[in-house]
C-alpha cells in the first residue's frame, strides 16, 4: 500500500439504544402494514387460516448485524514482557498457568512483532498504519487519529479502556478515540502506578491512589465490572487493557513473600509476571462465570521486549536477556495468544508472522466490517487464521521506528522469520545470528537468500515512498510534552 490511508473526517457518535428501539418498532409497523395490505388484495385471506406448513410473508428492514452474532472483545496489552516471559514459548523462570490456558484455548503465534518500545507499539496497535505514516514522537498520537475502538464504536459497540495511556491528551479527550469508559494512568501526568498508586483518571474525575492499593488491582477490577455490567447487553463490547504490569521499578507484588520495598529489584520481576498472569486469568474466570466466553475474543501481547535487567532461562537451557529498545527479537518478538472458542479451535501452534498492523482489520472483520468498508491499513486480517485457512497469510514484517518522529534517525528494516534485512544494507540469518552482529556480505549470498534480499529491498522501497512525504521532525500536536517512561 503505497499512499497513505484516508480516515473518515468525522467521528460518529451513536446511541443505539435508540436505533434499536426506532428498528423494533419500524419493524412491527411494517408486519401490520402487509397484513393489512394482504388483506386488502385477496378477500380469500380474512377466510382462510394458513395451514401449519403455510408462512405469511413479513416485511423487512436493513438492520445493523445481529449482536448476538457479534463477539465481545478483550485485548490485552502487557508492558514489557518479550516471548521468553511465558511457560507456554518455553520460559523456565516464570510461573504462567492462566497465559497457557488461554494458549490451550486457541492460537499461540511463534513470530508476533512489535516495535522495540511502549509509545510507537500503541500508535501502531490502536491505528493499524506502521509507524512510518502517523507516528509523531514519544508519548503523543495524532489528535484526530482514528482507532480500532473508533471503528467499533461505530458498528455499535460499547467501548472501554483501563491501564496504561501515555499518548498525551487530556481527559476531555479520550472519548475522541473511541472509548465510551476509562480509568487511565499517565494519561494528564505521569505517577506511581504499583504500591500506594498516585491519581488515575475515570471517566473525567480523577480518581487519587489510597495507601494499600496496588494499581494493576484497581484497573482489573475496573476491567471486571465494566464486563460483568455489559455482559448480556444487546450491544457487544470491546475492552482494552494495557496493563500495567510488568515495567519497572521491579517492586513487590501483594502477593510476594519477601520484604515489601519501593527500591526496584529484579528478584521481583518473577512476582510481577506471576501477578500479571493472575489478572488475566481473573478476566478469563469472570467472562467464564458470566457464560460469555464462547463468544468473546480474548487477545493477549507484550509490547515490546523485556527490560535488559531481566535475564530469563529457557526450558531448552538457554537463557535470553531482554532487549527493550532493541530491533533484535529480544526487543520486539513477543507472546501473542488469540482465543474465541466459537471460532478457533484449542491448542492450535500458528507459524504464521502477525504485527501490530493485523489487530485493526481482524477485529473489524469480526465485528461486520465487510471489504467495501474497511477502514485502510497496513495489516492483514487474521480472520482467516481462526478458521485454520492460511491461504494469504503474512510472511513479512516491516519496522520503521524513531522514538524523537524524526526520519533521519529512524531504524527500518522488512523481515521474513528467518531474514531480516535493514535500510543501511545488513541482511542477518536471524535464527543463526539472534544478536544481529554478524551481516551477511552480499557476495557471500547464496541463490535463495539473494531472492529473500531483492524481495525484503522492495518492501523497504515502497515504504520509502511513504516516509518521502514525511517532514523531518513531524509538528507537534495540541496535548503538550509527555516525559519518556524509562
Amino acid at each position: 500500500m503505497d499512499k497513505a490511508p484516508q480516515s473518515p473526517p468525522v467521528r460518529r457518535q451513536i446511541d443505539f439504544r435508540w436505533v434499536n428501539a426506532l428498528e423494533m418498532k419500524t419493524t412491527t409497523i411494517l408486519a401490520f402494514l402487509s397484513l393489512c395490505l394482504s388483506a386488502a388484495i385477496s378477500p380469500a385471506a380474512t377466510e382462510t387460516t394458513p395451514a401449519p406448513s403455510e408462512t405469511v410473508a413479513v416485511a423487512s428492514v436493513p438492520t445493523l448485524p445481529d449482536p448476538d452474532h457479534r463477539p465481545n472483545i478483550v485485548l490485552i496489552l502487557a508492558d514489557d514482557i518479550g516471548y521468553e516471559g511465558l511457560q507456554c514459548y518455553g520460559s523456565a523462570s516464570y510461573h504462567t498457568p492462566n497465559l497457557d490456558r488461554l494458549a490451550s484455548q486457541g492460537l499461540q503465534f511463534t513470530y508476533a512483532y512489535a516495535q522495540p518500545v511502549c509509545t510507537p507499539t500503541r500508535v501502531q496497535l490502536l491505528s493499524g498504519k506502521y509507524n512510518v505514516r502517523n507516528y509523531i514522537r514519544f508519548g503523543e498520537i495524532n489528535p484526530h487519529e482514528l482507532t480500532i475502538a473508533n471503528y467499533l464504536r461505530d458498528r455499535g459497540y460499547s467501548t472501554c479502556i483501563a491501564g496504561k495511556w501515555q499518548l498525551g491528551g487530556s481527559r476531555y479527550t479520550i472519548t475522541n478515540f473511541g472509548f465510551d469508559h476509562y480509568l487511565l494512568w499517565w494519561l494528564e501526568k505521569k505517577s506511581q502506578r504499583y504500591m500506594n498508586p498516585g491519581d488515575f483518571i475515570q471517566d473525567k474525575v480523577t480518581r487519587p491512589g489510597k495507601p494499600g492499593e496496588y494499581g494493576p488491582d484497581i484497573m482489573n477490577n475496573y476491567v471486571l465490572n465494566f464486563i460483568k455490567e455489559h455482559a448480556h447487553d444487546q450491544r457487544p463490547f470491546f475492552c482494552y487493557y494495557p496493563m500495567l504490569l510488568v515495567h519497572a521499578p521491579f517492586t513487590p507484588t501483594p502477593l510476594s513473600t519477601a520484604r515489601k520495598t519501593e527500591r526496584t529489584d529484579p528478584k521481583f520481576f518473577p512476582d510481577m509476571v506471576a501477578y500479571a498472569d493472575l489478572m488475566v486469568g481473573k478476566v478469563l474466570d469472570q467472562l467464564d462465570a458470566l457464560g460469555i466466553r464462547d463468544n468473546t475474543i480474548v487477545m493477549f501481547m507484550g509490547d515490546n521486549g523485556t527490560n535488559d535487567a531481566i535475564v530469563s532461562r529457557m526450558k531448552d537451557g538457554t537463557t535470553i536477556r531482554g532487549g527493550k529498545d532493541l530491533p533484535t527479537d529480544a526487543g520486539t518478538r513477543e507472546p501473542l495468544l488469540i482465543s474465541w472458542p466459537a471460532v478457533i479451535k484449542p491448542a492450535v501452534i500458528d507459524n504464521s508472522i502477525a504485527d501490530l498492523t493485523d489487530f485493526m482489520p481482524t477485529l473489524c472483520e469480526a465485528a461486520g466490517y465487510t471489504a467495501e468498508d474497511m477502514p485502510q491499513t497496513d495489516g492483514i486480517s487474521l480472520m482467516p487464521l481462526f478458521h485454520g485457512n492460511k491461504t494469504g497469510a503474512r510472511d513479512w514484517s516491516y519496522c520503521w521506528i524513531s522514538s524523537s518522529g524524526s526520519k533521519d534517525r529512524a531504524v527500518k528494516y522488512a523481515r521474513t522469520i528467518d531474514y531480516k534485512l535493514y535500510s543501511d544494507g545488513r541482511f542477518f540469518d536471524v535464527p543463526k545470528d539472534v544478536l544481529e552482529q554478524h551481516p551477511i556480505p552480499e557476495s557471500a549470498l547464496t541463490k535463495d537468500q539473494r531472492a529473500i534480499r531483492t524481495r525484503l529491498q522492495g518492501i523497504l522501497k515502497r515504504y520509502d515512498s511513504v516516509e518521502a512525504q514525511r517532514p523531518a521532525t513531524p509538528p507537534l500536536p495540541k496535548f503538550g510534552k509527555a516525559a519518556r517512561d524509562d
